[in-house]
């Protein structure tokens, strides 16, 4: 096996190429922000959430400092689900704006 003259330049020309690719893939601009996904999620309000840890105390009978809001999420106009953790159970409560419980059920 002898030492080819060619190779040294074709390993770098090669080199050179996959360089270039990759400058070029990273130098992709974002798209205008009319273009860019919105995922906004409207979270219930602090006191909309513990009246829904007060809720779902009373029809568990757990203890209200056991009773932890996980997640909330605004579902329309005027109501909140929260997710709330007793334990590893969970429970889901849904809250209007005027802080009245519609319902809690197992999650």
């Amino acid at each position: 096996m002898g030492n080819d003259p060619g190779r040294a330049p074709r390993a770098l020309a090669i080199a050179g190429l996959c360089s270039a690719a990759l400058g070029l893939a990273a130098c992709q601009s974002a798209p205008p922000p009319a273009q860019m996904s919105k995922t906004t999620t409207v979270t219930a309000p602090a006191d909309l959430q513990l009246l829904c840890a007060n809720a779902v105390a009373q029809s568990t009978g757990a203890a209200s400092a056991n009773v932890l809001p996980v997640s909330s999420a605004q579902i329309d106009a005027d109501n909140y689900e929260v997710i709330l953790a007793v334990g590893q159970a969970r429970h889901k409560c849904v809250v209007n704006n005027d802080g009245i419980v519609r319902g809690v059920t197992p999650a």
